[in-house]
């Protein structure tokens, strides 16, 4: 089986393409500098030619289709997942969710000595909170996984005492463990540094992960949103007293 797989929750637009007979995986990415704009009208539907070709695979090679569902920036993810649902309709291929989170931990566990941890996911939500989930490692390959911490947008702060709680070793990656790094270290969480690929949303793990998770109709993916956007966060600070 064929699956192609996208995430448009985080600035990066990355996509990819899994053999699940073979296991190889070819993916394709565009990782804006720091301070810019997001390109996902731009380079999301470029970026899936680009691996298709780069693959010699045409349409009618792909089995399934894994979109990742955020949580992330609003207009990311509208992009992404009204993509995932046009394609779908349009190709007749069968369409599933992916939490960006759970892909982000997956693709961290990538030695022995995380296996026997616990990981966060950490995104940077803006105004101050991340989103975050976590699961013990050893889970993490399981697409139906119960997360030892649910998906939520939280304060960093209120993060670090959930993972001082909760005990044991805890290794954070993202790009909100790094922004947050100050706050969140304190609990004794392991982060690695900036530009280490644990903290990248891969496309990769969204195809692995796929490989559990049964496709319905395409109108039952929809975006994890977690909180309002932050123009309507705006507006009703706005009418506020």
């Amino acid at each position: 089986m064929k699956i192609l797989g996208f995430d448009t929750a985080t600035r990066a637009t990355t996509v990819a393409l899994l053999d699940t007979e073979t296991d190889e995986a070819l993916e394709r990415r565009d990782d804006p500098e720091p301070g810019a704009r997001p390109r996902h009208t731009t380079r999301l539907m470029a970026l899936v030619v680009e691996v298709l070709e780069a693959a010699g695979a045409g349409w009618p090679a792909v089995d399934r289709i894994a979109v990742g569902v955020g949580p992330g920036t609003f207009t990311g993810l509208r992009i992404g997942v009204a993509t995932a649902h046009a394609l779908a309709r349009a190709r007749d291929i069968p369409l599933v969710g992916v939490s960006s989170l759970h892909a982000l931990a997956r693709g961290a566990v990538t030695d022995a000595a995380i296996a026997e941890s616990g990981v966060m996911a950490v995104l940077d939500a803006r105004r101050g909170e991340v989103f975050a989930a976590g699961w013990a490692a050893a889970d993490l390959a399981r697409a139906e996984a119960r997360p030892l911490l649910e998906p939520c947008a939280m304060a960093p702060e209120a993060l670090a005492e959930a993972m001082s709680a909760a005990g044991g070793a805890w290794l954070a990656v993202g790009d909100g463990a790094v922004e947050f790094r100050a706050a969140l270290e304190p609990s004794g969480a392991r982060i690695p540094e900036r530009d280490s690929g644990r903290n990248r949303v891969s496309a990769v793990e969204h195809c692995r992960l796929a490989t559990g998770l049964a496709p319905g109709a395409p109108d039952g993916v929809q975006p994890e949103y977690l909180r309002l956007p932050d123009a309507e966060i705006t507006l009703r600070a706005a009418r506020q007293p």
